[in-house]
Order: C-alpha cells, then sequence, then structure tokens
C-alpha cells in the first residue's frame, strides 16, 4: 500500500511539475504549438452565413448544470456571441438549469458588451425550457424551425437527445458544429453534424481561441505530461518484459549445466 502511494505521489509530482513548465514557458513569451482544430476554425464561418441568411444562430450547452463541461461550454458561447455581435446577429442559447440560466445570460451580456455592441444583446434570447430531458429537446427543435435558425453549436454534456437535435438542424438546412466530453454521442454527432470537436478537444477548444498564457501553457504542460507517462510505461513493459525472458534463460542454464 505505501508502495502504491509512493507511486501516485511521484505520478503527481511529474504531471504538475510539467503543467507548471508548461505554463512558465508560456508567460515568458515562448511560442507554444496547439494544432489546428477545423471545428473550431470553422465556428467564424458558421457566424458569417447566419448573418449573410439574415436568421439567427442557436447554441445548446446540453443537459450540464453547475459542472467543468457546462462552463466550458459557456466559454465558446462567449466567442460565439462576440463574433455574432460584431455582425449584429442573435445568439438563441437555451438551458435546461435555471442557475445555468442566469450565468449564460451575464456570459452572452458581457461578451456583447466586448465586442462594442451591447445594445444588440436581447435578454429574451437566453430561455430557460425545461428540467426534463426530452422537455428541453423538444423546445429546442421547436426553436430551430420557429427562429429558421442558420447554425447549430451543441457543446456541452450530451445524452439521448443528441441525434434528434442534429438530425432536425441538418433537415432544416443548418450548418452544424458539436463538441462534447460524452463519447457515447460523439458517434451521433459526427454522422449529423459538419464538425464535430471530440474529446479533449473539447477541453482544449478555449485556450485555442483565447490563446490566454496560462490556458495555453496548461494544455501543453499536460501533453508533456501524457507524453513522460507513456514513456515510462512502454519503458516498464520492456524492463518487466526482459526480467521475465532473462529469468527463463537463467533457468534453461541452470538445468543445463546441472544446478551450477
Amino acid at each position: 500500500m505505501e508502495h502504491a502511494q509512493l507511486i501516485h505521489l511521484l505520478v503527481i509530482g511529474v504531471v504538475s511539475t510539467l503543467i507548471l513548465y508548461g505554463i512558465l514557458s508560456s508567460l515568458r513569451g515562448k511560442e507554444l504549438f496547439i494544432r489546428r482544430l477545423a471545428g473550431i476554425d470553422a465556428i467564424e464561418e458558421a457566424v458569417g452565413r447566419a448573418t449573410e441568411m439574415g436568421r439567427p444562430i442557436l447554441f445548446s450547452v446540453g443537459l450540464g448544470g453547475v459542472e467543468i463541461e457546462t462552463f466550458q461550454a459557456l466559454a465558446i458561447a462567449s466567442h460565439v456571441a462576440r463574433l455574432a455581435a460584431r455582425y449584429r446577429n442573435r445568439v438563441i442559447l437555451p438551458v435546461i438549469d435555471t442557475v445555468i440560466y442566469t450565468i449564460a445570460e451575464e456570459a452572452l451580456r458581457e461578451a456583447y458588451a466586448e465586442a462594442g455592441h451591447p445594445e444588440a444583446f436581447r435578454p429574451e434570447d437566453v430561455r430557460f425550457l425545461s428540467g426534463s430531458q426530452f422537455a428541453y429537446a423538444s423546445g429546442v427543435i421547436g426553436i430551430m424551425n420557429r427562429e429558421k435558425v442558420a447554425a447549430n453549436f451543441f457543446f456541452g454534456p450530451f445524452a439521448a437527445e443528441s441525434l434528434i437535435l442534429a438530425e432536425t438542424g441538418q433537415a432544416i438546412g443548418a450548418i452544424q458544429i458539436a463538441g462534447t466530453a460524452s463519447i457515447l454521442q460523439v458517434p451521433f454527432f459526427i454522422a449529423a453534424c459538419d464538425y464535430t470537436i471530440i474529446g479533449e478537444e473539447f477541453y482544449a477548444a478555449s485556450a485555442y481561441l483565447s490563446r490566454d498564457p496560462i490556458h495555453l501553457g496548461s494544455v501543453v504542460g499536460q501533453d508533456y505530461s501524457k507524453i513522460a507517462l507513456a514513456a515510462f510505461t512502454f519503458t516498464g513493459m520492456i524492463i518487466a518484459t526482459l526480467a521475465t525472458r532473462w529469468a527463463e534463460l537463467n533457468g534453461l542454464l541452470k538445468f543445463l549445466t546441472g544446478g551450477q
């Protein structure tokens, strides 16, 4: 048990050190590379297309309450809102949680203000629909059809309603970008959306968009730690394999030499 705790402490120490190294490197002005995320790069295209068509944008943060995945989705929603504000377009943001409703309204209000067009923000475009999963999904579908949205963004935790929402958006001809950490829902978004952000790309998106040194350094530091842990694991496998083979070879030599 003590050995296991020592290993855990060592792993935490290595990961923390590499993340701190990434953050400090970024703060010192070092250029850190994050590969291009096609889905994030397409956000401006989707917002521009909706504006050209004179139709609003829908952004769903899924079924999440006060949790990391929802806050990550709201960070992306703020970026979308800043772009929409630049073009004087609307962002409709339906939510399933009353606490998130308040946070989302403030996030969009601030985004429009940062873009220099606070008057373009419409509080009624942040809508609490229902606390029930499929009632929420039905409400989002209704908004898509009534408002004739031209761009759909699905970011956050989703469940069985993911394909229902994405298929409806595809049927009305909206450009769709989705991202979720819910691995079971990723195939449905891939099938029905134009762009899908998969797994850890979802959490790296805010660093990719903001280019904030601390966020960038944290993401790159985590990548360094994954490389280090993979190297340790591979080295351990090699050592364990060689040790086993050595024991077998040693046993054979003892047999051939009569145990001497």
